[in-house]
């Protein structure tokens, strides 16, 4: 999962900590570390970081936290490249910015983030300012939610199913009609695979 900037520190504090040390440091250590003298406050940071599956935590002991390993895979930045609005082309934007994510989201195919903007795709349930992570394929299994182009212009976000003549784009979220594209009028931009939300 995504890590906010002091999540991020935290994390890096405590890793490099045990590298060293061989063993992890306490809460007030880490509180001092960042000059915070409330150990509710460093409580909270490595909860979030536990709930993000970075740290594990042993009950009962003071310096009972270990950094979760992920093997072979390991969280890498991906490069947000525009925003999306429900009908209109994909903007692409200038500016450089890159978000970091966990190994989760890892894949042989280049992924990248897309921010929405605007209220249009309300109806699938994503509000303006949520990052979408696309994985970069240009061809769908059924059942996976897609970022598409229609007839060369629109975009849309729905769950492809292949049919003989045209493709059903379902709406992600139930009581909604579905939409059937003829073929050669759609045109798989990649496959989403998560969602960011900050509430901030």
């Amino acid at each position: 999962m995504y890590l906010t900037k002091r999540q991020k520190e935290t994390f890096d504090f405590i890793a490099e900590y045990v590298r060293e040390r061989g063993y992890a440091p306490t809460l007030e250590e880490i509180g001092a570390h960042f000059g915070l003298s409330s150990p509710a406050t460093v409580y909270k940071h490595v909860q979030q970081l536990v709930a993000k599956g970075r740290l594990r935590k042993t009950r009962h002991q003071g310096r009972g936290i270990e950094i979760v390993e992920s093997g072979t895979r390991q969280a890498f930045s991906a490069p947000v490249l525009g925003e999306i609005s429900a009908g209109r082309p994909v903007e692409s934007t200038e500016k450089a910015e890159a978000i970091e994510l966990p190994p989760i989201f890892s894949s042989t195919s280049p992924t990248y983030l897309l921010r929405v903007r605007g209220h249009a795709l309300e109806d699938e349930l994503l509000a303006d300012g949520d990052m979408l992570i696309v994985e970069d394929r240009p061809t769908a299994r059924d059942g996976e939610v897609v970022l598409v182009v229609l007839r060369g212009e629109a975009t849309a976000v729905g769950r492809y199913f292949r049919e003989p003549s045209h493709v059903r784009l379902e709406p992600t979220v139930d009581g909604r009609d579905p939409l059937y594209i003829p073929d050669g009028q759609i045109q798989v931009r990649g496959i989403i695979v998560g969602v960011i939300r900050t509430y901030r």
